[in-house]
C-alpha cells in the first residue's frame, strides 16, 4: 500500500510510535517558529527547561502580533525575546519585516521537513510540502531542547481540485468552499491532501491562502505536493537548492476523498460568526459595508496585493467605507512600492497598516459599534475584532475591493474586464531584518533582558487520585480560545504577565468567572462540542490553570487545546454520553474519584451529590505520567 505526502514525512521523521490511525506517534521536528504573542511564554518555558541552545536544524521567533507600543510592555516583551533568541541560537525577525507565515513561506520553509509554531496558522507552510503544525508555546519549547512533538496519528482526506478557477473567483473561495463542506468541525484528527489537475492552476501563494484556512476546519494540517511550481517558486525567492519533489504514491489510501471542480465556484463569504457559515455574494448584496480590511496571514500575499492595486488604480473607495491594506511581509511592501502599485492603492483612499498582523488579531482598526466589516482574514469569532457587536465576515481580496468601491457587498463579477497577475521571475531578497543569534562562545555572555511585566510560570501541583471541585462555569458548543483568552490591543501586551491575563478569562461569556474561580480555589469548566477551537494560545489553558481549573469536561476538544490543557496538568475528559451535558447546573460541587485508576483504563466517574455521570479520557501513558507530575514542564525537569 503506498503513502500519502503527510505519511511520507510522518515515516522519515517518526521517533517513537507506530503509523495508526490514533495512536500516539512522536516525531522528530526541524523547525521551529513563534510569535510575541505566545512566544514569551514558550522562551520562559524554554529557558526552564535548562538547555544552553536549541537542537532544531531552525528556528525562528518572529514580532508580528503586539507591534503596537502604546506602552512599555509590548517593547519590554521584544527586547526579552530578542536576548533570548540571541544567547539560545534563535533567529529574530524584528518588527516590521512581517507576519511569521508569510516570512517563513518565503525565506524559511522547505519541503519534505516538520515544522511546529506556537501560532494555529502555522500548516500555512504545507502550501509547499512542509508539514506544518500549530502547537501550544510548551510543545515548541520541549521541540526546541531536541525533544519529540507527539500527536494521534491522523487520518487522511484528499481534497481532488478538478477544472479551474473562473475570473473574479480566488482560492479563498476554495478555503470557504471546504469549510462549507466539512465545517470548523469536519476536519478534526485528519491531515487533508490537496491534489488533482487542478492543482497546477494554483501558485504557492494561493495553495498557502488555503492550507493556511485549513485550520478552521480543525486538521492537524493541510498540504500540497511539492511540484514544479514549488521548485519556480523556491528559485524565484533565490532557495532553490530547498526544492525537493515530493507527492504521494499513486496507490495511497485515504479515509475520505473530496471533489471540487474548481470551474464551479463562485465568490464566497463567511458570515458573522462563524468561518463555515457560507453563502455567495450575490446573495449578500443588500448589504451595506462599513469597513474592509485586506491582509493577516492569509491573503497578505504579493499576489494578493498585486490583485488589490489592479482592482483600485484609478478609482476611489466609497465615502462610506473605510479601508485598511495590511502587506504581509517587508518583502511586499517594498516591491508594490518598486512597482507602482503601492501608489495606485493609496491613491484609492486606503490606509496603509504596518506588515503585521494588526487588525486579525484585534490590534487596532476596530469597526464601528455593530459595523459590518469585510476581512481577508481567516477567523470572525463575535468581538474578535475588538468591538463585541462588530459584524465580520470573511472574503477574498476581490470581493474585499469591489465592496470597498462600491459600499456594498459586491459579487465582483459584475466588475467586467479581469486582469491577470503574474507573479515575478525573481523576489526582492532582503534578510537585514532577520537577525543571527550569537554564536555559542559569545552567547555565554549575552544577558536575558527582563521587564517588570514579564511574570514566571504558573505554579503547578501534582495530581492527587480525587478532585472535589465547584462547576464554575457551563458553556456551549464550539468555544474558541477567543472566548477563553480573548484577544486584543488591551489584553495582548499582558501575555507575559498570566496573573493579570486571569482577569479577562472567559470574560466574553461571563465577566464574573475569574473571580468566581478565585474565590472556589478549585474549579471544573463543563463545555458542548469542539471546546477549544481556534488558536493555539496556551494561555487558554495556563490562565486556567492560575485560577484553579483541575478539569474540563466536555462533549469533544480541538487538537490543540486539549494538548494545552495536558501540559497543563488539566485534566480534558469527555462525556461518554453527551446528553448528560444537560444534568450538570453551573455553582454545584463535583467530584472526580479514583483518578489513577480511571486514567488508565479510560473511564472516570463524575460525581454531582447522589448523581453520578460516567466520563471517558484515552490518555496515553506518556499523557497519563505528564498529568501525574502536574503538566509537561514538570515531567520534562523531571520533578
Amino acid at each position: 500500500m503506498g503513502l500519502t505526502i503527510a505519511q511520507k514525512i510522518i515515516k522519515s521523521h517518526l521517533v517513537s510510535g507506530e503509523m495508526v490511525v490514533g495512536e500516539e506517534i512522536a516525531l522528530r521536528i526541524d523547525q521551529t517558529l513563534t510569535q510575541d504573542a505566545t512566544g514569551t511564554m514558550a522562551y520562559l518555558e524554554f529557558e526552564s527547561i535548562g538547555i544552553e541552545r536549541v537542537r532544531t536544524k531552525l528556528s525562528v521567533a518572529y514580532i508580528d502580533h503586539n507591534t503596537l507600543q502604546s506602552g512599555f510592555e509590548n517593547a519590554d516583551d521584544h527586547r526579552y525575546i530578542q536576548s533570548v533568541a540571541k544567547k539560545y541560537g534563535i533567529r529574530f525577525s524584528r518588527p516590521g519585516n512581517g507576519i511569521c507565515h508569510q516570512v517563513h513561506l518565503e525565506r524559511f520553509g522547505v519541503p519534505g521537513m516538520t515544522l511546529i509554531g506556537s501560532d494555529s496558522h502555522t500548516p500555512t507552510a504545507g502550501g509547499i510540502g512542509m508539514l506544518a503544525m500549530g502547537a501550544g508555546g510548551l510543545d515548541v519549547a520541549v521541540a526546541m531542547g531536541g525533544g519529540e512533538y507527539y500527536i494521534t496519528m491522523p487520518k487522511m482526506y484528499k481534497v481532488n481540485l478538478t477544472g479551474k478557477l473562473q475570473p473574479w473567483v480566488s482560492a479563498k473561495d476554495v478555503s470557504l468552499e471546504i469549510l462549507r463542506i466539512l465545517s470548523v468541525k469536519g476536519g478534526v484528527g485528519a491531515i487533508i491532501e490537496w491534489g488533482g489537475e487542478g492543482i497546477k492552476t494554483l501558485s504557492v501563494p494561493e495553495r498557502a491562502t488555503i492550507t493556511n484556512m485549513g485550520t478552521e476546519l480543525g486538521a492537524t494540517t493541510s498540504i500540497f505536493p511539492s511540484d514544479e511550481i514549488t521548485k519556480a517558486f523556491l528559485e524565484a525567492q533565490g532557495r532553490g537548492d530547498a526544492y525537493i519533489p515530493l507527492e504521494s504514491d499513486p496507490d495511497a489510501v485515504y479515509d475520505r476523498i473530496i471533489d471540487i471542480n474548481l470551474s464551479e465556484l463562485k465568490p464566497l463569504l463567511a458570515c458573522p460568526h462563524s468561518p463555515d457559515n457560507i453563502r455567495t455574494a450575490e446573495e449578500l448584496s443588500h448589504i451595506k459595508v462599513d469597513q474592509v480590511c485586506i491582509g493577516s496571514c492569509t491573503n497578505s500575499s504579493l499576489r494578493d496585493m498585486l490583485r488589490v492595486a489592479a482592482m483600485l488604480k484609478g478609482k476611489k473607495i466609497d465615502d462610506s467605507v473605510s479601508l485598511s491594506v495590511s502587506p504581509g511581509s517587508k518583502q511586499v511592501l517594498s516591491m508594490l512600492a518598486d512597482c507602482g502599485a503601492l501608489s495606485d492603492i493609496l491613491a484609492a483612499g486606503a490606509r496603509v497598516l504596518e506588515c503585521a498582523c494588526g487588525p486579525c488579531i484585534g490590534m487596532g482598526f476596530s469597526p464601528n459599534s455593530a459595523g459590518v466589516s469585510l476581512r481577508t482574514f481567516n477567523r470572525n469569532f463575535e468581538g474578535r475584532s475588538g468591538t463585541k457587536d462588530g459584524q465580520v465576515y470573511l472574503v477574498s481580496p476581490e470581493v474585499a475591493v469591489a465592496s470597498a468601491l462600491t459600499g456594498y457587498i459586491t459579487d465582483p463579477r459584475t466588475l467586467g474586464d479581469y486582469e491577470e497577475i503574474v507573479l515575478p521571475e525573481a523576489f526582492k531578497i532582503d534578510d537585514s531584518a532577520v537577525l543571527m543569534p550569537a554564536s555559542p562562545e559569545e552567547a555565554r555572555d549575552v544577558e536575558v533582558l527582563r521587564g517588570p511585566n514579564i511574570k514566571p510560570f504558573p505554579e503547578t501541583h501534582k495530581l492527587e487520585n480525587r478532585i472535589e471541585a465547584n462547576l464554575t462555569l457551563k458553556v456551549g458548543d464550539n468555544i474558541t480560545t477567543d472566548h477563553i483568552m480573548p484577544a486584543g490591543a488591551k489584553i495582548l501586551p499582558y501575555r507575559s504577565n498570566i496573573p493579570y491575563l486571569s482577569k479577562f478569562c472567559f470574560a466574553v461569556c461571563d465577566e464574573s468567572f475569574a473571580e468566581r474561580a478565585l474565590e472556589a480555589k478549585n474549579s471544573i469548566i463543563v463545555g458542548g462540542t469542539n471546546y477549544g477551537q481556534g488558536s493555539s494560545r496556551e494561555h487558554a489553558a495556563l490562565v486556567p490553570l492560575y485560577l484553579g481549573v483541575k478539569a474540563v469536561v466536555a462533549k469533544s476538544f480541538a487538537r490543540i487545546h486539549a494538548a494545552n490543557l495536558i501540559n497543563a496538568g488539566i485534566l480534558p475528559l469527555t462525556f461518554e454520553n453527551p446528553d448528560d451535558y444537560d444534568k450538570l447546573t453551573q455553582n454545584t460541587t463535583l467530584s472526580l474519584e479514583n483518578l489513577f485508576e480511571g486514567m488508565e483504563n479510560g473511564k472516570i466517574t463524575l460525581k454531582c451529590g447522589e448523581m453520578e455521570i460516567p466520563l471517558v479520557c484515552s490518555y496515553t501513558k506518556r499523557q497519563i505520567d505528564i498529568l501525574r507530575a502536574g503538566g509537561l514542564l514538570a515531567y520534562t525537569k523531571g520533578e
